[in-house]
């Protein structure tokens, strides 16, 4: 019998997502054996994870990986990783934004950044889209401070602040906002017809469809999406073919596999009325537009920071899909999306560039909380 490693570890909640934080130097640098302890510490593969820390959902099997950065304009390296919950694999295709809203405070917490009062902010590299984020809050008596009066939809409660400013935020995948060069394409996708999207590339790619063109409202929650039948195989269809479009596979039926998480499906409509999970109702005046975002191949409960970015992004180009939706008095500053888990907030800032609109920023705020420091156990 193997002797089960020992590797350093902290858990945390970073917006509406859990996960494990590493530091890079306590990990494998073979890959190969990296991935392989991701899977046993999540407990994955297995739809439960009852062997790991995982929580059986996406938004719970997510790893950061953190290091001191070398870059004059960063100053920690952020390496995502997604791990499948009943696969054997393990993504870095892209960025979590709830995630990373926890990295600031896990750099301090690690004493790769130094503590000031009364904010701090932590220049992020992210390494899976060689962006830069900047990630300010608060910080007393020499600790991060994460008890607050700031609330998130899908988190209950309230904690303290975390603002993230994402930075020249397009080009992920590609050095386009548009991967295609489109606002709009017309998707030939099999078994399902020609369907209208939008591919936007901030933050993370995000491949948009109006709800009514997929036979939905666009207001159900995660239930209701997963009880129709062959719904999620559709969305998946038109994902995958999504990633083909803009290079990122060369079949479409292997998206699951070969791409699980980008671009990602995210469906938009008008505002409407509708219950959120925890039962609150939101009102149509209240939010901008309608969100419902895919997350590895399931419903979303809430919805991905980045996805926020991006739609943020995405609304500013006219004629785009979530431009078409969009209230047309909605604040640039201050998008309101009707998602799942409740409301979320995003902001753009953008110029013109060689007749070409250029996101300079997408702003967003969310939350963090430390839930345990420790070692996890991995054969």
């Amino acid at each position: 019998m193997n002797k089960k490693q020992r590797i350093p570890c902290i858990i945390m909640r970073g917006g509406t997502s859990k996960g494990l934080f590493f530091l890079e130097n306590d990990l494998p640098a073979d890959p190969v054996l990296r991935d392989q302890i991701l899977l046993t510490a999540m407990g994955s593969p297995d739809p439960k994870q009852i062997n790991g820390l995982g929580g059986a959902t996406s938004v719970t099997s997510k790893v950061a990986i953190v290091s001191v950065s070398q870059r004059p304009d960063a100053d920690v390296d952020y390496l995502f990783a997604q791990v499948s919950v009943d696969k054997p694999v393990v993504s870095y295709k892209g960025n979590c934004g709830n995630i990373l809203s926890a990295v600031g405070p896990f750099a301090v917490e690690r004493g790769l950044v130094k503590a000031k009062e009364p904010l701090t902010t932590v220049r992020i590299y992210n390494v899976n889209t060689g962006k830069v984020i900047e990630s300010e809050f608060a910080v007393e008596n020499g600790s991060v401070k994460y008890d607050g009066d700031y609330a998130i939809a899908g988190v209950k409660g309230t904690a303290s602040p975390v603002r993230l400013k994402f930075l020249d935020p397009a080009g992920t995948i590609s050095d386009e906002l548009l991967p295609t060069g489109n606002v709009v394409d017309e998707l030939d996708v099999p078994g399902v017809g020609k369907i209208q999207a939008s591919i936007v590339d901030a933050a993370n790619p995000l491949v948009f469809v109006k709800a009514a063109d997929v036979g939905l409202v666009g207001n159900e929650l995660p239930a209701q999406i997963e009880a129709i039948p062959g719904m999620l195989d559709r969305l998946e269809k038109i994902r995958g073919v999504a990633a083909v479009k803009v290079g990122l596979l060369t079949d479409y039926e292997r998206s699951a596999w070969d791409c699980p998480g980008l671009p990602k499906m995210t469906l938009v409509a008008e505002p409407k009325d509708y219950t959120a999970l925890d039962g609150a109702l939101v009102k149509a005046d209240e939010i901008d537009l309608l969100v419902r975002m895919m997350s590895m191949q399931k419903p979303h409960p809430a919805i991905a920071m980045t996805g926020v970015m991006c739609t943020a992004a995405a609304c500013a180009l006219e004629g785009s899909i979530a431009w078409q939706v969009l209230r047309k008095t909605a604040d640039s500053n201050c998008i309101r999306m009707g998602h799942a888990g409740g409301i979320a907030e995003g902001g753009v800032s953008c110029s013109m560039e060689g007749g070409k609109v250029k996101v300079d920023s997408t702003t967003g705020v969310r939350t963090a909380n430390l839930l345990m420091v420790g070692d996890v156990f991995c054969c």
